[in-house]
């Protein structure tokens, strides 16, 4: 039911920063999780961070330290902000809910279009 929008990437150097924004149509909350998908090209899409309902955040090894997941429940928004940026960092990035299952959690099959960062000198 809730849908959700990417935006906020861009060229950016090494090195450097670039905060992603994940806005949604309904409350932020009512989704079990969000997370943040990244596709390299040539590459499967990996998630890269989380955040719960609840404010539980999660990160993969390749971002943990750079990347913050952080949302903003009065703007319905979901926010990666990611520093220290590296090449490997490029790829499309998309948000998505996930849905916690009597079994474990489950991301949904429709996706947008992503946001494209890319880094390079």
């Amino acid at each position: 039911q809730v849908q959700l929008v990417e935006s906020g990437g861009g060229l950016v150097q090494p090195g450097g920063s670039l905060r992603l924004s994940c806005a949604a149509s309904g409350s932020i909350v009512s989704i079990d999780a969000v997370g943040w998908y990244r596709q390299a090209p040539g590459k499967q899409r990996e998630l890269a961070a989380t955040i719960t309902s609840g404010g539980t955040t999660g990160y993969a090894d390749s971002v943990k330290g750079r990347f913050t997941i952080s949302r903003d429940s009065a703007k319905n928004t979901v926010y990666l902000q990611m520093n220290n940026l590296k090449p490997e960092d490029t790829a499309v990035y998309y948000c998505n809910s996930i849905v916690r299952r009597s079994d474990g959690w489950y991301v949904k099959n429709y996706w947008g279009q992503g946001t494209q960062v890319t880094v390079s000198s």
